[in-house]
């Protein structure tokens, strides 16, 4: 229990969402009522062409849209907080998955018009495999819209879980004029301002007082007395233990771009939120308050400063203390290193820290040693259970377009499929190289940036395959047979394992009728049994 003060006072955290409903703009928002940053660019605004904070690769402001992982730590409250800010489009899914791991809890981003949209549906479900504590965002109420009701209810069908609104808005679209504080019982008005912390107008405690009609109006100062007493009538009260066990989900509205809603959600936030919990291995749960070091890496980042082409693996602390220039535990590899320069984030801005405590997540420069899933500790032989690995639904054939390129287009690719951004399968004869992804986007960003960061230019060859599987087996003989039966159709992958490219369903169901002794695994999770 050594070091609990600092434990308790970590809060980490992800922000996930379907495309579009404004999870970037959100977590500016944070830093900006953070005081981590002092103006917020507008996204998307081609006018003044500033990039979201959290958005730096070349890409992403080229499309305006998250395709990496960011990490982003201020102080807030007395509190240390750490943003997660993950992809929101579906062709990145695995590398918000991953980035689920590394949090202690969620803020899920819902556009008051759209809904609950397909993608943010399979983010719910990873969530709940985890019983991740999730609070919910409902963003935009600057636009029209759907009833806050409305969305309340199909929160609750489509997300399968309870819903306990803790702001609610009043009024909406044009006629958005704030959010009251349910949870706090006060009233905060602002001034509409994009780009910096807007000065309450007006803050009342009293929900009679007539103050809230001469400002508001009659009539939606009625409403808003009405909407609270039918909530009171519904919901049951908020219970923290029970949002700290995932059954409910606390929900605030607001508008992000606006900044309203956003010091209530924060304020809130910082003070139900859990502390780092603790996290499974292959031997035993490992607790915050465990004295030794431990951590796992759940993403790695090549050339975070294109000036430098550096690698980093993204390592979140879950016991003990992280220190500068400390040997620590390679748990796959077997040998000890030490880090002269871990790093904390604020988007792409990286500084040297001594030290770091079970909920951070830091940054540690990488020569090729670490890969996804990997444990780093002081002693014990544990390995961490649960980093999700995925097989590809889309394969393409990698092709070099400038041969004097090739050792550079090796490295490229090799360094960005480390990422997990993709999975690639070499076969032989001839070096082939087949990259898997969950879909067709990630083939764009691998080849724009092996061309934009390492030189190599290439491009990608459809190949029409069904699924990879990964092959294990104790009948040599069985799998001997089935390697010279399916030569055209086996890769192997950066490990060396052998994979199975299935052209069709009914062609892989064949294989494991005829080879009943092989096992063809649908993802290369088998490897952290």
């Amino acid at each position: 229990m050594k070091y609990q003060e600092s434990i308790e006072k970590r809060r980490t955290f992800g922000i996930i969402a379907h495309p579009d409903a404004g999870k970037t703009t959100l977590t500016e928002k944070l830093l900006l009522f953070g005081g981590a940053i002092q103006t917020a660019g507008a996204v998307k605004n081609n006018k003044i062409k500033k990039a979201a904070t959290s958005d730096f690769m070349e890409i992403e402001k080229q499309r305006g849209i998250s395709v990496a992982t960011s990490v982003m730590a201020f102080e807030y409250g007395g509190k240390q907080v750490n943003i997660l800010d993950t992809p929101g489009h579906k062709d990145f899914a695995e590398d918000t998955y991953r980035t689920l791991t590394a949090v202690d809890s969620v803020i899920l981003v819902i556009d008051c018009a759209n809904g609950v949209e397909t993608q943010t549906e399979k983010l719910m479900e990873v969530c709940r495999m985890r019983n991740t504590p999730v609070i919910i965002f409902v963003n935009k109420m600057d636009r029209d819209g759907k009833d806050a009701f409305t969305l309340l209810d199909e929160l609750e069908d489509k997300l399968d879980i309870k819903v306990r609104p803790l702001t609610w808005p009043i009024g909406m679209g044009d006629y958005f004029k704030g959010v009251y504080n349910i949870y706090d019982e006060n009233l905060n008005l602002f001034q509409a301002n994009k780009t910096k912390i807007s000065k309450e107008i007006v803050s009342i405690s009293d929900l009679n007082d007539p103050t809230i009609d001469e400002l508001i109006g009659d009539k939606p100062a009625a409403e808003l007395r009405e909407d609270l007493e039918m909530i009171d009538g519904v919901y049951d009260a908020f219970d923290k233990e029970k949002y700290l066990s995932g059954e409910v989900a606390p929900v605030f509205f607001g508008s992000a771009v606006n900044n309203f809603g956003i010091q209530e959600l924060l304020d809130t936030f910082i003070r139900i939120s859990p502390s780092p919990r603790g996290r499974d291995t292959d031997l035993r749960m490992v607790e915050p308050s465990d004295d030794k070091f431990s951590g796992f890496v759940f993403k790695i980042h090549a050339n975070l400063d294109p000036k430098h082409r550096d690698r980093i693996a993204f390592l979140r602390i879950v016991s003990g203390r992280f220190e500068r220039n400390t040997f620590y535990n390679h748990v796959r590899l077997g040998k000890k290193f030490k880090f002269p320069n871990p790093t904390s984030f604020m988007a792409q801005d990286k500084s040297v820290i001594d030290e770091a405590f079970p909920g951070d997540v830091i940054g540690l420069y990488d020569t090729g040693n670490f890969k996804i899933g990997d444990t780093l500790n002081e002693g014990e032989k544990f390995t961490f259970k649960g980093i999700p690995s995925f097989s590809p639904e889309i394969f393409q054939e990698l092709e070099n377009l400038d041969p004097m390129k090739s050792k550079q287009l090796e490295k490229g690719i090799r360094q960005l499929t480390d990422e997990g951004v993709a999975q690639m399968f070499v076969q032989q004869p001839g070096n082939r190289k087949i990259v898997g992804t969950v879909g067709q986007l990630q083939f764009e960003v691998i080849a724009h940036r092996l061309e934009h960061e390492y030189g190599a230019s290439c491009r990608f060859v459809p190949r029409n395959y069904h699924l990879a599987c990964w092959i294990t087996t104790n009948n040599d003989e069985q799998l001997k047979k089935f390697l010279n039966a399916k030569t055209g159709n086996m890769a192997k992958d950066k490990d060396d394992n052998w994979v199975f490219l299935a052209e069709t369903p009914f062609l892989l169901t064949m294989a494991e009728q005829d080879y009943p002794d092989l096992t063809f695994h649908r993802t290369s999770e088998f490897k952290l049994d």
